[in-house]
Order: C-alpha cells, then structure tokens, then sequence
C-alpha cells in the first residue's frame, strides 16, 4: 500500500513538474512576440481566455475580462498605425521597451499554475521579462539597422514584419501549443540575426564606397 501510495505521489509531482515546464515554454513564446509588438499577444490572451480557450492561473482572470480585451484592442491597432510612422518608430522603442518587459512577465506569470507566487513571478521575471527583453533588443536593432541602410525607407516592410511575426507566433502559440510557439521563436531569432548580418554587409560596402 506505501509503495502505491508512494507511487502514486511521484506520478502527481511528476505531472505538476511537467505542467509547470509546459506553462514556462509557453510564456517565454508569448513574451517573445511581445518584444515585437507589446499589445497582439496581450490580446490574442485575453481573447482565449475571454472564449474559454486558455486557462490562466489564479489571479489573473482579469487578463480575459471584456474591458482588457477592448482596451488591448485598441491599444494593439494604434501601436501597429503608431510605428508606420516615419522616425516615431524609432522613438517608440524606447516606450515600447519596458512595456514588453512588463506584458512578457506577466503572460508568463498567467501560465504558471499551482506554485507559490514567489516562484511564479521568478520565473516569470526571468523566463518571460528576459526573452521579452532580448527579443525587443532584437528588434531595436533591426529597426536601427533599417534606418542606417536604408536612411529609413526599409523601416515600414520592418514593421509590417514584426507584426506579422508577432501575430502568427500568438496565433500559433494559443492554437497549436508550446511546440509551434518555441519553434517560432528559435525561427524569429535566427531570422532577424540574418537580418542584421545582412544589413550590417550592406551598410559596409556604402561606407567603403564614398
């Protein structure tokens, strides 16, 4: 009977260790769309939530409330109106940056379920504000590197870009799991580490030229 019993305890740590792992993948794919644009995956989660196609952890019901989906609506058009923008695009990173800490911590946090809160928002601090902070940084640098090569022309096919990507990998993320949503961002990165090689290349052989 102990041995059952003690089985049977191994098996439920072992499912809440595997729920926690998969609540932790997920976060780090939504925070990383959110380092390309703040506000689509804040409502595409509020918008699962508010359907009943995501669970959130307690304490965060108010992330599928209809006033947080409007509001993120609205605030997700005029970001993405906002950075067509000529020269306001640039100076949106630097507004957008915290912003994306902040909302990656938080989606994360979202999907952390059944641990104390003090290692909910550790977790969510590191895995979700870092990857949100790394995948911004990322995007910083593509839009500068878009403004030094191209004196800016390029910058709305950037925009349109992030969004795009930002989309697809909420999109992905929600409706296909965690796999899609890492293989998403292990995707975005090599894509925009090319991006700015390629950039970079360009903007040498100008320099060596005049």
């Amino acid at each position: 009977m102990r041995l059952v019993l003690g089985s049977a305890r191994d098996k439920i740590k072992f499912m809440n260790a595997i729920e926690l792992v998969l609540g932790v993948v997920t976060g780090i794919a939504l925070s990383a769309t959110c380092g390309m644009r703040v506000f689509v995956p804040v409502f595409g989660v509020s918008i699962a939530a508010l359907t009943g196609h995501l669970d959130l952890a307690d304490g965060f019901a108010w992330l599928g409330s209809p006033v947080l989906a409007i509001s993120a609506g609205v605030a997700m058009l005029a970001e993405i109106v906002a950075f067509y923008v000529p020269w306001l695009d640039n100076a949106l990173d630097g507004i957008a940056a915290p912003l994306a800490v902040a909302a990656g911590t938080i989606l994360t946090a979202s999907q952390i379920h059944d641990v104390s809160p003090y290692l909910q928002w550790a977790l969510a601090i590191v895995a979700g504000g870092g990857t949100a902070t790394i995948f911004q940084t990322k995007t910083m640098a593509l839009r500068a590197a878009s403004t030094l090569g191209t004196g800016g022309i390029a910058n709305p096919v950037v925009s349109t870009a992030e969004t795009g990507l930002a989309a697809t990998g909420t999109i992905l993320t929600l409706v296909l799991g965690w796999v899609a949503g890492l293989v998403f961002v292990v995707l975005c990165g090599w894509l925009g580490y090319r991006f700015v090689c390629w950039i970079g290349r360009k903007f040498r052989s100008k320099s060596r030229v005049q």
